[in-house]
């Protein structure tokens, strides 16, 4: 196998991915580590006659955006349609903004600058949403190497997924990949009830599914941390209103996916209902700004202002302050020792990918006397650390019920659930999903599909009724979804 060459819509300067995080510190490492080229956005706004040069320093390649490219494809279609509705928030999406010829014209002209850069034996690995159609536009240009996409948020349920005027297209791009990879196995579910309900097609008995006219492996490959980053951490001696006083700790981005509002009214009944608890219990809360220039966003940081001004002006003393709310990021040095202090790990997203919050804070703790991790059932971590404290981030009353069940429960019961969890953890790293998967890829293929598949006429055929389509969507909605892509030669 010769190189890994990773596209994401970011990339990061190699010495600042460890304070990223995520799957940034993934990422880095590969290329760190193996024959490998990352390419993809380096955060740069210029001018349009700029933005095709490409920097290099050792293994990364970046280049710049527009401003018109970053206003619609990144926070437009990116961050306006799509992020919203694989959330299932689907009343947040703004469909008739016109966003999806941007969209499209971005992936091209990535795809344009990464061929010239290929290798015939390179193995491409394509992440997230902002690069769906990346695959297609490869193949337009001749690209015959194996392609991966993986999807770190989740996958909506196919009636979801078909809101989307553009869904179908869109599921002609990921059928150009060999290999599609997702969080959970609740997200294959949800693409193959979408494969066999809406894209005309079948699951094979050797698992892959035909999607339209191509035969993809899809596989489940929830994401790790680095454990060893975490182990052994110092308590953190300098919070405030730490000693006698236990802490529930929160680590979230400021999105509408993370369920913060319900936290903080789950934290404020918990005080309401079991007042023996005031003085004794603090939430901490840190949530940095993340796309306050989407109007979807605009919203959350006055509505959490509001309510911990609220729980703390009526539960609060001089020398007790409930929740502290911190907005803006913590340096992730202090992490390990703020989740050693923390009693309880709150982490209850109204829907997420994976979460590697939870999983950090469980590899944080002390074996001998661990806090206890409480996680919604709508975090696709919760299908694998199923000894965590799962709860219904919209049922308020008994999430507040569970804090208090994770404040009393036994040095035993914390001990034995903790041990499972990091177990778990340990098994399932960050090391181990990059293995995975990038084996998965280097054995994908597809025998029996058709050899014209990676010819490039048909497929330019298909993309440029495609490119007609997202160039009608400002003027049409209905047009737009009515436009489908001529079929390309049938597998088998």
């Amino acid at each position: 196998m010769g190189r890994v060459v990773l596209v994401s819509n970011r990339v990061l300067d190699l010495r600042k991915a460890a304070q990223a995080g995520g799957v940034a510190v993934a990422l880095a490492d590969i290329v760190r580590t193996s024959p490998s080229l990352w390419f993809g956005w380096n955060g740069d706004i210029k001018p349009a006659e700029d933005v095709n040069a490409i920097g290099r320093e050792g293994r990364v390649a970046t280049v710049a955006l527009t401003q018109a490219e970053h206003d619609r494809y990144y926070l437009g279609y990116s961050n306006s349609v799509l992020w919203p509705v694989f959330h299932n928030r689907l009343d947040l999406a703004q469909f008739d903004a016109g966003y999806f010829e941007q969209y499209i014209g971005v992936n091209r002209r990535l795809a344009a600058l990464l061929q010239p850069m290929l290798r015939p034996d390179d193995i491409i690995w394509v992440h997230d949403y902002q690069l769906i159609p990346l695959a297609m536009e490869l193949r337009s240009l001749g690209v015959q190497n194996r392609v991966g996409f993986y999807l770190h948020i989740p996958f909506p349920p196919w009636q979801t997924f078909i809101a989307i005027p553009e869904h179908e297209q869109l599921a002609r791009c990921l059928a150009a990949y060999d290999l599609i990879g997702l969080q959970t196995k609740s997200d294959v579910s949800s693409l193959i009830d979408y494969t066999l309900n809406s894209a005309f097609g079948s699951v094979l008995s050797d698992g892959r599914i035909r999607l339209f006219d191509r035969l993809v492996n899809v596989g489940a490959f929830p994401i790790g941390i680095d454990v060893a980053e975490f182990a052994n951490p110092r308590r953190d001696s300098r919070l405030v209103q730490g000693r006698g006083v236990s802490r529930i700790v929160g680590v979230d981005r400021l999105d509408y996916t993370k369920g913060l509002p319900q936290k903080f009214r789950a934290f404020g009944r918990f005080l309401e209902k079991y007042p023996q608890y005031r003085r004794q219990v603090v939430l901490t809360q840190i949530a940095p700004p993340t796309r306050e220039s989407v109007e979807a966003y605009l919203g959350i940081r006055q509505e959490l202002e509001s309510l911990a001004g609220s729980i703390n002006g009526h539960f609060g003393e001089l020398d007790w302050v409930p929740i502290h709310y911190i907005h803006r990021s913590t340096p992730r040095r202090r992490l390990p020792g703020l989740y050693l202090s923390s009693r309880i790990g709150m982490i209850t997203p109204l829907r997420d990918g994976m979460n590697l919050v939870a999983k950090e804070y469980v590899a944080a703790q002390d074996p001998q006397d661990p806090g206890v991790l409480v996680l919604s059932r709508f975090a696709g971590a919760a299908e694998e650390l199923q000894d965590a404290l799962i709860v219904n981030p919209y049922d308020i009353e008994a999430t507040a019920d569970t804090i208090r069940t994770a404040l009393e429960m036994s040095l035993d019961e914390r001990q034995a659930r903790h041990q499972a969890l990091l177990a778990l953890i340990k098994k399932n790293d960050v090391a181990s999903w990059c293995q995975s998967f990038t084996a998965a890829l280097a054995r994908a293929s597809s025998p029996d599909d058709p050899a014209n598949w990676l010819q490039p006429e048909p497929i330019r055929n298909a993309l440029e009724k495609l490119r007609r389509v997202a160039a009608r969507r400002p003027a049409s909605t209905r047009a737009a979804a009515a436009a489908v892509p001529p079929t390309l030669p049938r597998a088998g």
